[in-house]
């Protein structure tokens, strides 16, 4: 037996390729929500690596500034080191002429060896000089101070027997007076 063929045996023939089509549109529609899920994702992707890049670039001109700055100063440092070279050349010459000195002062040292112990001597003298001399410092200054006290002393006496003169001269003319007023 045949299938019929009627109408609605074409319908359904019909509804099953209207089932396809919405199949396949769903399915489209599907990869549409997917392709855009990936262009959002891509977007953001994009925009991070974006941020990176110009991230890269602020860095790399960092390191492009701090490398101009350091061949700087791996300039100044190359010229230091010329100098101190330079300076250490000359420092060999200042070493090879002290020894040369320093053999000539070693051959002096016995002479004046003598005379340092002549004067070692000389300096006990001295020192004990001195200390005989403070020692009579010290007690002219004490006398100095004690005589300084006297006359203070004196003084203060001398005023007060000047101020008692007065007074009593003072006294005596008011007496001479009361007795011429008699």
């Amino acid at each position: 037996m045949m299938p019929r063929r009627g109408p609605n045996a074409s319908s359904g023939k019909w509804r099953e390729k209207g089932g396809l089509g919405n199949r396949g549109m769903k399915v489209i529609e599907n990869r549409a929500l997917k392709d855009e899920e990936k262009m959002e994702l891509q977007e953001i992707q994009l925009k991070e690596a974006k941020h990176i890049a110009e991230e890269a670039d602020r860095k790399y001109e960092e390191v492009a500034r701090k490398l101009v700055i350091i061949e700087g100063d791996l300039e100044r440092t190359e010229e230091r080191a010329e100098l101190a070279e330079s300076r250490c050349r000359e420092m060999d010459e200042q070493i090879r002429l002290m020894d040369q000195n320093l053999k000539c002062l070693s051959a002096a040292e016995e002479k004046y060896s003598q005379k340092e112990d002549k004067y070692e001597e000389e300096i006990k003298i001295l020192t004990d000089k001195l200390k005989e001399a403070e020692t009579r410092a010290e007690f002219a200054e004490r006398s100095v101070a004690k005589l300084e006290k006297t006359i203070d002393d004196l003084e203060d006496k001398l005023k007060c027997t000047k101020e008692e003169h007065l007074c009593t001269q003072r006294m005596l003319d008011q007496t001479l007076l009361d007795l011429n007023e008699m």
